[in-house]
């Protein structure tokens, strides 16, 4: 019967025989590795160098291990949207939308401004819609550009429908799509995209001038509260329902029923802290309940559009799903980017991490919450336990019309800095607070109550958004996700001992990948330095040639190597794009990750807290130019790029003299026994070509600075004269 069948389906991969006999040969390779490494320690000197390499590949080999645990039997999942429509029609759940703001000179208002109108375009009964924009900036130009948002809904969305147009963002239509053929079309293309024009304008002008003009504040009640002299980081909680679904005056131009569109920008008061982005998001849950209070909620990124139009019916396939869907708490999407380049200078596209490892956490229990683009049962993200009797109202929700004014002052008594004391909010209510990946932390929380998750990636993926462009936002980024997750690691929440008993084995290793991002730095920063320093100096640190032991030394490193080559090709990646994201693995290592443990230390020593760093979405226009180039980005004096130069450098410096050394000995070089010293320095000065060219060759803005190759130069020096072995 057709109403029995699953609204979901889900596949193993292929190839997992294939798979596992590889890695039973690696692990074996490690194995033997480690053996020579314990049995052959040298006597005096050179011993701390030795048993230095030893523990930095016990490291790497217990990671390689964990990372088995997303590899071993990977799924895919399939949504039958044919089906839910068959057995729901259009008697939907409510659903809530969130979207997350924090600055509107960082994140641009008519970005965040073409991320809500595409959501608020879904395929979706617009009735049962409701989109919420948390302002944690609280800026009237924030409101503002939301106001005119409001407005300029009532031609887009017709027009989406009407024409069943993909991307539904306005800035990202407008870019990608050609021109209509059709005359009638094309005429209304005009007018729209004319009308679109026009509003980013007037958004743009009022940004840069910092201040709305007072002819407009007067169209809407919302400017008032302003009046108070409103800074970001103080100021009363302010809520404004600019569209009122349940209204029957909040119509479109052709009479259809706008979705309902609010503006929240919770309490700030300096004496008070607001626990980031994870205070914002239970400030809109709170909100949400007293407008809306839809069952499922989701929440994206202000520059997060939403690239398919039915991935919400694609979602309730999973929540309505009459054999596994009652098991659900939230269902997960990947986080794609629209603006990488062809190579992925900067190793930013996460398509093996989204590909592979995620699907391969789903199959143990379901993937992590990544903070943007996810589907939640409402009832899961506020606490509750899982338990198989549980049925959900999907009917649930606010449907009738209330006085806007009353509702809104009592939305405002949920935004208040005060609230929370004495609650269970930030803690088994809500997003867990004290953690800088608060997604995270609160996804294993959820989990650990029973519940699973979903990764769902649809051919066409659901949404995108803007990547870092330049190293600085990069190295940024994975410094904030990886100090982040290590901390989750060493507090009482790691997965080894928190989820010790309600979560399976592998599903706790696939949550500590990225809980040990950061220690990764230190075993790397130990292989890139002390091997080429042992080279240069005449300190053997792995077997000579022609010995047999040389052999798993090269057939692990060769097969781990050619796996990621061919695991990244098959998820879309180019060979150069492989080969940027290996230079692009170590220089995150060796900073970002660095940079997580520091702070981790200092932080629980009581010397740092935990702070939160907006990513900026725009670069200038040279910036812009450079990356589409793919030309690495610098340009300013970073302590980052201190180490990047210095370990660059050092090991240009190594080989040359290493080299040297040899030749001037009237050695075979290959047969020589600092072969695999020479080949694994040889490497890493390969690799690091486009850091020599921004050091030595560059004239551009992009380049290092002379002080930060000034810097590195004191840096290799002291290496080489401190007596290290």
């Amino acid at each position: 019967m057709v109403g029995r069948q699953r609204l979901f389906a889900t596949e193993k991969l292929g190839g997992r025989a294939v798979y596992r006999l590889h890695a039973a040969t690696v692990l074996a390779g490690i194995c033997l590795v480690l053996y020579y490494r314990a049995t052959h320690v040298p006597g005096a000197e050179g011993r701390a160098a030795w048993l230095g390499m030893l523990s930095a590949e016990l490291w790497f080999a217990f990671y390689w291990v964990i990372t088995q645990s997303v590899r071993w039997c990977p799924i895919r999942r399939r949504a039958f949207t044919d089906r839910l429509a068959a057995r729901y029609g259009e008697r939907l759940p409510c659903v809530d939308i969130f979207v997350c703001t924090a600055d509107p000179h960082s994140e641009p208002p008519s970005l965040v401004m073409a991320t809500v109108l595409s959501l608020m375009a879904y395929n979706y009964p617009p009735e049962n819609l409701n989109v919420y924009l948390s302002d944690d900036g609280g800026s009237i130009l924030t409101f503002y550009a939301l106001w005119e948002t409001a407005t300029f809904a009532k031609h887009w969305l017709p027009f989406c429908r009407r024409y069943s147009i993909e991307p539904r963002s306005p800035a990202a239509y407008f870019t990608l799509s050609d021109r209509p053929i059709d005359s009638q079309a094309l005429e209304e293309w005009s007018f729209v995209k004319g009308l679109y024009e026009e509003m980013t304008e007037r958004i743009d002008s009022v940004v840069k001038s910092g201040e709305v003009p007072e002819q407009i504040r007067v169209n809407h009640k919302g400017f008032s509260e302003w009046n108070t002299g409103c800074t970001s980081k103080d100021h009363q909680p302010i809520v404004q329902i600019l569209i009122d679904g349940k209204d029957i005056g909040a119509v479109d131009n052709e009479g259809n029923v706008l979705p309902t569109l609010v503006y929240m920008a919770r309490e700030k008061r300096p004496q008070y802290h607001h626990n980031f982005k994870a205070g914002a998001m239970n400030a809109l849950i709170r909100v949400s309940s007293v407008i809306s209070n839809s069952p499922i909620i989701l929440n994206v990124d202000c520059d997060m559009y939403s690239n398919n139009n039915n991935s919400i019916r694609e979602a309730l396939c999973f929540f309505l799903d009459e054999e596994m869907g009652h098991k659900i708490a939230f269902v997960q999407y990947p986080q794609n980017y629209n603006n990488m380049t062809k190579n992925n200078i900067y190793g930013n596209s996460l398509n093996v991490i989204n590909q592979v490892e995620l699907r391969g956490l789903d199959s143990w229990g379901g993937p992590l919450y990544i903070g943007t683009g996810c589907f939640h049962r409402r009832e899961a993200l506020c606490g509750r336990s899982f338990n198989k009797d549980y049925k959900e109202d999907w009917n649930r929700g606010i449907k009738t019309q209330q006085h806007i004014d009353q509702t809104e002052e009592k939305a405002k008594s949920l935004a208040t800095c005060t609230y929370e004391h004495n609650t269970q909010w930030g803690n088994e209510i809500g997003l867990k607070y004290g953690c800088p990946v608060e997604d995270v932390i609160t996804g294993l929380a959820i989990h650990c109550r029973g519940w699973e998750s979903v990764w769902n990636d649809p051919p066409r993926p659901a949404f995108i958004g803007v990547g870092p462009t330049t190293m600085a936002q990069t190295i940024l980024q994975h410094k904030r996700w990886s100090e982040g997750n290590f901390s989750i690691f060493l507090s009482k929440y790691c997965p080894f001992f928190f989820a010790h008993g309600k979560t399976r084995l592998p599903h706790q290793m696939g949550y500590c990948i990225y809980g040990l991002w950061a220690p990764n730095s230190l075993p790397t920063l130990y292989y890139v330095l002390i091997p080429s320093l042992g080279l240069l100096k005449g300190t053997l640190l792995f077997p000579e040639i022609m010995s047999p032991w040389i052999i798993p030394f090269i057939y692990v490193s060769a097969v781990k190597n050619i796996y990621s080559l061919y695991e990244a090709l098959l998820c879309g990646d180019t060979l150069k794009g492989w080969w940027n994201g290996q230079r692009m693995w170590m220089i995150k290592r060796i900073t970002s990750y660095l940079y997580g443990v520091i702070d981790n230390i200092r932080k629980l020593l009581g010397l740092s807290k935990m702070g939160f760093a907006v990513s900026p979405k725009v670069s200038d226009e040279d910036e812009s130019k450079r990356y589409e180039q793919e030309i690495m980005e610098f340009g300013t004096s970073s302590p980052e790029y201190v180490i990047i130069a210095t370990v660059a450098l050092l090991n240009l410096v190594c080989l040359v003299g290493g080299l040297g050394q040899i030749l001037i000995s009237g050695k075979n070089v290959l047969l020589n026994g600092f072969f695999l010293q020479i080949f694994l320095c040889g490497l890493l000065v390969i690799i690091n070509i486009p850091i020599y060219e921004a050091m030595f060759l560059r004239k551009d803005r992009g380049r290092i600075p002379f002080s930060v190759t000034l810097a590195s130069v004191g840096f290799v020096m002291l290496a080489l004269v401190v007596p290290i072995f």
